[in-house]
């Protein structure tokens, strides 16, 4: 499951970018299109990599991720600029998840 997850994420995250570069309203929204973009891809990748022996870790990777990505994405679109405050919960899974990581490597 975690690694359907990390590709639909990834392809999502590439689809902002996209969006981001050639469709996006404002150049805030570009912005917000193309951080969430890569923030979401490069956790999508990390979780592929990490999952065979670390799926706590790549199941924070991939919920941080879309957290982060997606209230930035929705706010580009033109949703409740409230959101913003939800977006560091999505970072602040991310970190989770790398220290669970670094915990995980510690530990072996």
């Amino acid at each position: 499951m975690i690694g359907l997850l990390a590709a639909l994420s990834a392809a999502l995250a590439i689809a902002a970018g996209a969006f981001g570069a050639h469709g996006a309203s404002s150049p805030q929204a570009a912005e917000w299109l193309r951080t969430g973009g890569m923030y979401q891809l490069v956790h999508a990748v990390a979780a592929l990599t990490i999952m065979s022996y670390a799926r706590g870790p790549a199941g924070l990777l991939l919920a941080g991720g879309a957290i982060f990505g997606g209230t930035l994405y929705i706010m580009a679109i033109g949703g409740p600029k409230w959101l913003g405050a939800v977006t560091p919960i999505g970072g602040t899974l991310l970190i989770a998840g790398w220290l669970w990581l670094a915990w995980t490597h510690f530990r072996a």
